[in-house]
């Protein structure tokens, strides 16, 4: 390769079975806000970092993605978030918060297409 090229950012495109609970769970669980919204693609935003989302062609295609999708999220911060999400463990499959063997504090959660979402923080020594 020629030439300097630098990688701005890197945004994951999920699909969804149903995108207005997928733009809710991120919103009211994650704290992203929608900032392209149609029916049948979505970009939510939280920090500068985006989430794409593409409405799944059929049922077919959630039953290949579901289970076998995952998103890691690394934040600054994790406590106040953790505050917030544990609050939707009757509604949300969720790992509650510990620390990892490679030096990460982490809560996994499933979002509404059974996507795994780890969210973490660099552990404090």
């Amino acid at each position: 390769m020629s030439g300097k090229t630098v990688v701005k950012r890197i945004s994951p495109m999920l699909v969804a079975a149903d995108m207005e609970e997928t733009i809710l769970f991120y919103k009211n669980v994650l704290g992203f806000e929608p900032t392209l919204q149609s029916p049948e693609y979505t970009i939510v935003e939280r920090d500068g970092q985006t989430i794409h989302f593409q409405k799944a062609a059929s049922e077919a295609v959630m039953s290949c993605v579901r289970g076998h999708t995952e998103i890691y999220i690394e934040v600054s911060g994790i406590h106040p978030l953790w505050e917030h999400v544990k609050a939707f463990k009757n509604q949300y499959r969720i790992r509650d918060l510990f620390d990892r063997e490679y030096g990460m504090t982490e809560f996994h959660i499933g979002d509404p297409n059974g996507c795994l979402v780890f969210v973490g923080e660099p552990s404090s020594k």
